[in-house]
């Protein structure tokens, strides 16, 4: 058995732009038909949809056979859910609120094996090591795990030169929905002010020699971003996506269906 490869990380590196979709089902089998629809990556969000670690591992593997990359979102940056997340197959993760250089720093530890950093040797037990089947894991599993932070709010956008500048942060990813929030622009992540950060910030991200990502549902800011530079791009979210296409159907047939509110961001 061979080492699994993070062609996403790959492809960060390469500075190519990558368009993903945000999973929120929390189903193995839904998040196989976004795999097999193509996006070059997922994320399986475990902050905000009803995922535990067993329904994260579930979408894992159903997400496996495919080019699509899997990147997990965890509730929080805490060292003992990032080694469970990690030695269940994760090699991406997109870590909310990060706000400091310091707590970039812990996160990049906490994705490292001693001495490098304090990740747990547990292998003989993880699936991504395949049980200890793949020769030398310990001595390369370092190489293709990828950190991304996410910078949405006004801390976090103080700090976001000395972020990144922290080693072993791959990518940083701007939050619109609680960066518009914070900025006073609830629900409004379109209002100028708020995209004046957002491009400010993703320039600033590249030009520091990181990968840039956001979330949009907006085909025009979207686009914008990935004109800016935006490395790994998300389009959209599933469960907008199916409640949309539930919705039209729907009023096809039946006057006064409910329709769902816009929003620049899902």
């Amino acid at each position: 058995m061979d080492m699994p490869i993070n062609t996403f990380k790959q492809r960060l590196q390469r500075g190519e732009t990558q368009i993903g979709l945000w999973l929120g089902l929390a189903d193995p089998y839904c998040a196989e038909l976004a795999a097999n629809a193509g996006f070059d990556w997922l994320l399986i969000d475990g902050e905000h949809a009803p995922n535990d670690l067993r329904s994260l591992l579930g979408q894992l593997q159903a997400i496996a056979p495919y080019p699509s990359q899997a990147v997990v979102r965890p509730v929080i940056g805490e060292t003992a859910l990032i080694k469970q997340l990690l030695d269940v197959g994760a090699q991406t993760l997109l870590v909310p609120m990060v706000e400091s250089a310091d707590q970039a720093r812990q996160l990049v530890s906490a994705m490292r094996y001693p001495p490098s950093g304090v990740r747990g040797v547990g292998s003989a037990l993880a699936r991504a090591s395949r049980w200890n089947t793949i020769p030398g894991y310990l001595d390369h599993a370092d190489a293709q795990m990828c950190l991304l932070v996410q910078i949405e709010n006004r801390e976090g956008l103080a700090n976001l030169d000395a972020i990144c500048a922290v080693e072993g942060v791959d990518g940083v990813f701007i939050g619109p929905a609680d960066l518009s929030a914070a900025m006073g622009h609830r629900g409004n992540p379109g209002h100028p002010e708020v995209q004046a950060v957002i491009e400010d910030a993703i320039v600033r991200i590249r030009d520091a020699g990181k990968a840039a990502g956001i979330l949009s549902a907006d085909q025009t800011l979207a686009r914008r971003y990935i004109e800016l530079g935006a490395a790994f791009v998300a389009v959209g979210v599933d469960t907008t996506v199916l409640m949309r296409g539930l919705q039209a159907l729907m009023g096809a047939f039946k006057e006064g269906a409910v329709s769902l509110a816009p929003s620049g961001v899902y």
